[in-house]
């Protein structure tokens, strides 16, 4: 952890341990990988609920330099957002320099005068003492060696293996009348747009139509087991019916077309780093054209000017149906799934957890159809994060705010298509 971020963490012991709530704190600690389970233990024994914020915060300081914006992370999510805040506060504020008295020459030593005894005057090198605010400041050098580079090894995934993954798309169009759920038209549009797009981004895709829930899971646990050694990422598409489902990291579920739900959570668990050693500490990228839920997204009156800003009318669909549980145990909600570490995950959604999403019988859904323009204009240049941005207001802006796209990020670097 770096001196500032534990200053940070010393001025604000005060008030974390007289407001930190510690107890919704374990289970992200330990799954975010600072902290094991004893010593989790040993930490909820330190005493009463103040013991065991300071002790936590001491411990803190230790666990190494991602513990601090992993804290700040975790603070956000279990609604501490204000001492996150203050400790973001404290780490920008600098110490009040001290005073430093007269600056006067001193004078230091040839490396040769340890050989010699007898040293003139004038062989002696004299400067003078500069305060560290008045020393000029050098770029910082990364550790090995490349200053020239903007973006790092630490700071981007590897995207250098040809081809770079797999991608694999499910597209759910015909489901079963028994089902009752309604023909996707439109999802086809959106299928070929994507095989597209990953082929050109140099991926294998492999498309998989018209599968039910057994069926997507077997595809996903193929593409699980296999070797990935010697690729760089993976992704999966699901273009589908969708639900809501009450899981907290990763919410929703997708339909087969035989009507049976399958958790989002439950479909990340198969490619996290205890079931997928081979894509551990690689990118992992899902994205889900599917509804979140039932709820309708009214919006709010905004200044339109354009034709195209209107929504359209009557090829209008969405695919939301209502959550309903499978007495298939294969597909039931996995109501105990877990991530042991969630990192190098990022889930996109085409719409935020429990609102409807929206698709277009003749060009497709809005979601897949602004980000396949995105990733057209912007995979050069720009990393994921903040296509996924554009992709978000562009869509949003489409819908007059009745879409809005969701995306629950645990990625730990920059993640670009292209190799940097």
């Amino acid at each position: 952890m770096e001196e500032q971020q534990r200053r940070a963490l010393r001025r604000g012991r005060a008030r974390l341990v007289a407001a930190l709530r510690v107890e919704p704190l374990w289970d992200p600690l330990e799954q975010r990988g600072l902290f094991t389970r004893p010593m989790l233990e040993e930490l909820q024994s330190a005493g009463s609920r103040g013991e065991q914020a300071r002790q936590l915060i001491i411990d803190l300081e230790t666990r190494g330099k991602q513990a601090f914006p992993a804290f700040l992370s975790i603070l956000w999510d279990t609604g501490q957002g204000d001492l996150a805040e203050m400790l973001i506060q404290e780490c920008e504020s600098r110490p009040v320099p001290r005073q430093l008295p007269d600056l006067r020459p001193v004078e230091l030593e040839l490396r040769e005068e340890k050989q010699r005894k007898n040293v003139t005057p004038h062989e002696r090198l004299s400067i003078p003492v500069q305060a560290e605010s008045e020393r000029p400041r050098m770029p910082p050098v990364l550790a090995w060696g490349s200053a020239v580079d903007k973006r790092s090894r630490d700071q981007d995934y590897d995207m250098k293996a040809d081809p770079c993954g797999h991608c694999l798309i499910l597209n759910n169009v015909s489901f079963s009348r028994d089902s009752g759920l309604s023909t996707r038209e439109g999802s086809d549009i959106d299928c070929e747009k994507l095989e597209r797009r990953f082929r050109a981004l140099h991926f294998t895709v492999l498309t998989r139509r018209d599968l039910k829930a057994q069926e997507m899971v077997l595809e996903l646990l193929k593409l699980s087991r296999q070797d990935h050694s010697a690729l760089d990422c993976c992704i999966v598409v699901i273009l589908s019916h969708g639900c809501q489902t009450s899981h907290i990291q990763f919410p929703g579920g997708v339909y087969g077309t035989d009507g049976k739900p399958i958790p989002i959570e439950k479909i990340v668990n198969y490619f996290n780093g205890s079931n997928c050693p081979s894509l551990r500490g690689k990118p992992k990228l899902f994205f889900i054209q599917a509804c979140g839920g039932e709820q309708r997204d009214q919006g709010f009156v905004v200044d339109c000017d354009s034709p195209e800003e209107e929504a359209p009318g009557g090829s209008l669909e969405s695919d939301a149906t209502p959550f309903r549980v499978s007495s298939d145990n294969v597909d039931e909600p996995d109501a105990i799934a877990s991530l042991p570490t969630p990192s190098d995950i990022l889930v996109s959604y085409s719409t935020f957890p429990g609102f409807v999403s929206w698709r277009e019988k003749s060009s497709g859904s809005w979601y897949v159809e602004t980000l396949d323009s995105v990733l057209e204009q912007y995979a050069h240049s720009e990393d994921l994060l903040s296509m996924l941005v554009r992709v978000a207001h562009a869509v949003s802006a489409k819908g007059r705010y009745k879409q809005i796209p969701g995306c629950f990020n645990f990625l730990r670097k920059k993640f670009f298509f292209t190799c940097h």
